[in-house]
């Protein structure tokens, strides 16, 4: 268990964040979606708090209290008034090495994952559909499947699989705990009491390498087509690497500048008269694996493949010439201020110490930011090619026929026209 303290004397709370090395990736066939519903049970009983001790504890201390479940890893996070720290700590050795899981806790929690699915997935008109597309270009991999996993793994889980569960990917050994905050000479010796007793199993952990897409990272063209869809739109996707890579800065810093920070490149590019209604973007990042991703909305006299040929002339632009000297500057400092916000915050500060990379398990605050700062121009303009470049996973998002022949209509029509029945229409 790697352990990391920062005392903050001026505090009167103190955040707790531990962090396991067990997500989606670690889950089995027929298993999915265990790491999440995991996640859920661990609030509703362990040995010395049965049921809904846990969360009816922290709401009496006046506690902030949540949990959140990823590729990689699964962390829970609260934030206690300084002097419940003892009493925190042995609630959370005694929830994570010894929770009580009933068939009835158990199918409660998977009511509760399965409304969660319904909700933010299925009942979202195109989420599931592109969700699939895109894990299909990693099927087989450690990543092929969505975190949530599927409603028949999720409904079917038993008390004494997910039991298993726990003893085979909760283990001291893939822990990270960071507390931050008001801290006394006892918090060490607590962590000690509470944590020191358990034991490692005999089995290893899980290892996993890089994915190599190889040629499957040719560009690719595809569509889905949904009934409930309001309007259509564009999703882009470019398969990149994840963040143990040498590339991981470059290519986050090269997000940055396309499609992030509030003076984007797709933003100047189309300032005059944007084609597009909205735009979002929100990479996901593994350890050994990453995805660029941005969905474009268009304007009603803009077409998908308008606004696909836009995204290609910037990335051409900066494969070919890179990014000024002064922009990466500024991007660097974009960068290294939103580091710094997070860190004002205890909790957030927590979170951060426990999700170290094990390549920065000795500098966790500064390792990071001096391989930022050490990024070029030329290394922008490698990785544009070498990940970019040819290699567009495009997926057009359609509405029923009435509206695609509805849009297409418009897209003819003089612009002024286009855009009052635009107006109109929203």
């Amino acid at each position: 268990m790697i352990i990391r303290q920062v005392n903050l004397p001026s505090l009167n709370t103190v955040a707790i964040a531990s962090q396991f090395n067990v997500g989606s990736r670690n889950e089995q066939t027929g298993q999915t979606g265990y790491a999440h519903l995991f996640e859920h049970l661990l609030f509703k009983g362990s040995k010395n708090a049965p049921d809904d001790s846990y969360p009816q504890q922290m709401s009496a201390l006046g506690a902030r209290f949540n949990a959140s479940t990823h590729f990689d890893y699964t962390n829970y996070y609260l934030t206690i008034p300084a002097q419940a720290l003892a009493l925190s700590l042995f609630l959370e050795s005694d929830r994570f090495t010894q929770p009580q899981l009933s068939a009835t806790t158990v199918k409660n929690q998977q009511g509760a994952v399965l409304e969660e699915m319904a909700t933010s997935i299925d009942n979202q008109p195109y989420i599931r559909k592109a969700m699939e597309f895109l894990l299909s270009q990693v099927k087989g991999s450690q990543y092929g499947h969505a975190i949530i996993g599927s409603k028949q793994d999720v409904q079917s889980a038993s008390a004494a699989e997910l039991n298993a569960f726990h003893q085979r990917y909760y283990r001291p050994d893939a822990m990270q705990i960071s507390l931050v905050g008001q801290l006394n000479d006892r918090s060490a010796d607590w962590l000690t009491k509470y944590f020191g007793h358990w034991q490692a199993p005999t089995h290893p952990q899980d290892k996993f390498s890089k994915i190599d897409l190889g040629t499957k990272t040719n560009a690719i063209h595809a569509e889905i087509i949904d009934t409930r869809g309001p309007w259509p739109a564009l999703l882009l996707a470019w398969h990149t690497v994840g963040r143990q890579d040498r590339d991981f800065e470059a290519i986050s810093l090269l997000q940055s500048y396309l499609f992030q920070n509030i003076a984007n490149a797709l933003t100047k590019a189309s300032l005059a008269n944007p084609p597009h209604m909205l735009s979002y973007s929100v990479p996901l990042t593994m350890d050994n694996h990453g995805v660029t991703n941005l969905v474009l909305v268009p304007r009603a006299n803009t077409s998908l493949d308008e606004l696909n040929q836009l995204v290609s002339t910037i990335l051409k632009q900066v494969a070919s010439q890179g990014i000024e000297p002064n922009v990466l500057c500024q991007l660097k400092s974009i960068a290294l201020n939103d580091t710094l916000i997070n860190f004002t915050d205890s909790q957030q500060l927590a979170i951060h110490l426990s999700n170290t990379a094990s390549r920065d398990k000795f500098l966790p605050l500064t390792q990071p930011w001096q391989r930022i700062n050490q990024v070029t121009s030329d290394d922008i303009k490698t990785v544009t090619q070498q990940y970019f470049i040819g290699k567009q996973v495009r997926l057009d998002l359609l509405p029923p026929w009435y509206i695609r022949w509805g849009k297409t209509l418009l897209e003819w029509l003089p612009q002024g026209m286009a855009e009052s029945l635009e107006e109109w229409a929203l």
